[in-house]
């Protein structure tokens, strides 16, 4: 009878009853990653199959020793010289320990989904899809598979999901809730070519996100009908808000006229005019409230000086008009006063 073993390590010692076994991976499903041999003893002389779109990686003590792509596998060092890296035994035993470990080369579909806030504190909810493949075997195992002990499917995928989580989190942590909801295509598009990178460290080819929902919460909800049936930005939004509040509470103050709303309410609609030297005048007994010389983000929210090129809290590039309006980047025209923009 022919010998179907092959030759090399694994032609001796065969005294111990241990026979040469047929590996292979039995009828994966089309959404199966990942299958672990379940033995990891292996009999020298075994029979090693793998499919196209497949890949099975010897892996032991953290270590990979080596990859066999698709066809028919026998396991000594002659057909697979890096098992000589598993030898055992002064005279080489009849087996030798490793885990094989198949990898499916297929593109899958992933699922995402939680809870973060835009740069301006905004919360958002947000699930959809992300799909992939496994595009360095190696470099999947020895970063994933390996270290994290996740030898199935299902575990895979939950890796695979936080993993997702947390770096799309982070990219819309520094997103406007203007553009996500607004510049959805383009938001997606900078989304995949920035997590591309993160997946490739692990091995992963991501191809594609498709966001399914989206949503905010409470009064931001109002705040993006304005914005954008208003074309109005985030600062504004939330300056005019800070306007009604103060002018709510100037009208609980039972000593408060119709003078101070006057004197309080024009600096928050519009920044003041640059502070200028005063000339030498004799000091007033009752020296004026000089305005504070900054603007709104329409970003963010928050304080930026006047003249300023950028804020310095989200540091975006802003615009101010003549009158010293400040408006976004990308403004043709003044939300204030309608002056054009250059």
């Amino acid at each position: 009878m022919a010998n179907i073993f092959g030759k090399g390590v694994g032609k001796i010692a065969r005294a111990s009853g241990l026979k040469p076994k047929l590996i292979e991976w039995v009828n994966p499903g089309d959404t199966e990653i990942v299958w672990k041999y379940p033995d990891e003893v292996i009999p020298w002389g075994s029979v090693v199959v793998v499919k196209e779109f497949e890949n099975a990686l010897f892996y032991r003590d953290g270590k990979l020793y080596g990859v066999l792509g698709a066809g028919r596998h026998v396991l000594d060092t002659q057909n697979v010289p890096f098992l000589g890296g598993l030898v055992e035994g002064l005279y080489g035993e009849n087996i030798f320990r490793c885990m094989i470990i198949y990898i499916s080369l297929r593109r899958f579909q992933g699922k995402f989904g939680g809870r973060t806030q835009t740069i301006e504190l905004a919360p958002l909810l947000f699930h959809g899809s992300f799909y992939f493949r496994i595009e360095d075997p190696s470099l999947f195992v020895n970063k994933v598979v390996g270290p994290q002990s996740v030898f199935t499917t299902d575990e895979l995928n939950d890796y695979l999901r936080g993993y997702f989580n947390s770096k799309i989190m982070a990219f819309l942590s520094s997103t406007s809730i203007q553009d996500v909801y607004m510049k959805q295509t383009e938001v997606t598009e900078r989304a995949t070519m920035i997590l591309r990178r993160d997946f490739k460290e692990i091995g992963v080819s991501l191809e594609s996100i498709v966001f399914e929902g989206i949503d905010t919460e409470g009064p931001w909800r109002d705040r993006l009908f304005w914005m954008m049936r208003g074309g109005v930005q985030t600062g504004y939004v939330l300056q005019m808000e800070t306007v009604k509040e103060v002018a709510k509470e100037i009208g609980k103050s039972p000593g408060a006229g119709i003078g101070t709303g006057m004197v309080i309410i024009p600096p928050l609609m519009q920044p003041p005019p640059p502070v200028q030297v005063p000339t030498a005048q004799p000091t007033p007994t009752t020296a004026p409230i000089a305005p504070a010389a900054f603007a709104v983000c329409p970003y963010c929210g928050k304080q930026v000086p006047l003249g300023a090129n950028f804020c310095p809290y989200c540091g975006r590039k802003v615009k101010w008009c003549s009158k010293s309006h400040i408006s976004t980047e990308d403004a043709k025209f003044c939300t204030i006063c309608g002056e054009e923009l250059k």
